[in-house]
């Protein structure tokens, strides 16, 4: 689970199911009593018809606590941490960045540094189209070096300049504008 909107189905879920739960953070769900076979299949069932999955398996657990330690520090904080992120996602969940490293590549084929790329650059477009902030200021929120910098990785990324991506957005605007 990377979003709330996840956290809102599964609990949905496990409240139509009569789960007793305690908490439900991104990525995880702390049950008041163990899952008989039954409700697990059933709740798997479930979860799959919403596009989620039930991991059991303590390397995928793991995997998406990294990824939700991620979208939370991309998304959904007013300004990333100014300390290396290897360090704030091994403080976070308590293991060594290496070990941490090693899983997630392992496990998704890329790595924590380009998961985090790709996620910070969606971000970019998001504030982008938000058009409230220049690309210097976003290159700053986002602990870029410089705004050509954050302008390479995007381009990089996306295919496309920050500048060429905005005016998409005003071409979309002004065609929708003429129906």
């Amino acid at each position: 689970m990377v979003s709330l909107r996840c956290k809102l189905m599964v609990r949905q879920e496990l409240e139509k199911l009569n789960i007793p739960y305690t908490t439900i953070q991104l990525g995880e769900v702390e049950l008041l009593k163990r899952l008989t076979p039954d409700q697990h299949d059933l709740l798997q069932t479930n979860l799959k018809k919403s596009g989620l999955e039930l991991l059991d398996d303590k390397r995928s657990i793991l995997i998406n606590k990294i990824k939700s330690v991620i979208v939370e520090m991309v998304h959904y904080t007013d300004e990333i941490p100014k300390i290396n992120y290897s360090d704030y996602i091994s403080e976070k969940l308590g293991y060594d960045y290496i070990y941490l490293s090693n899983i997630f590549s392992e496990i998704t084929g890329i790595t924590i540094q380009q998961y985090i790329i790709i996620h910070k650059i969606e971000r970019v477009k998001e504030l982008l189209l938000y058009d409230e902030l220049n690309l210097s200021q976003i290159a700053h929120l986002l602990n870029y070096s410089s705004s050509a910098h954050l302008s390479n990785q995007f381009k990089k990324i996306t295919g496309l300049t920050p500048s060429y991506f905005k005016a998409l957005k005003r071409r979309r605007e002004t065609n929708l504008e003429n129906i």
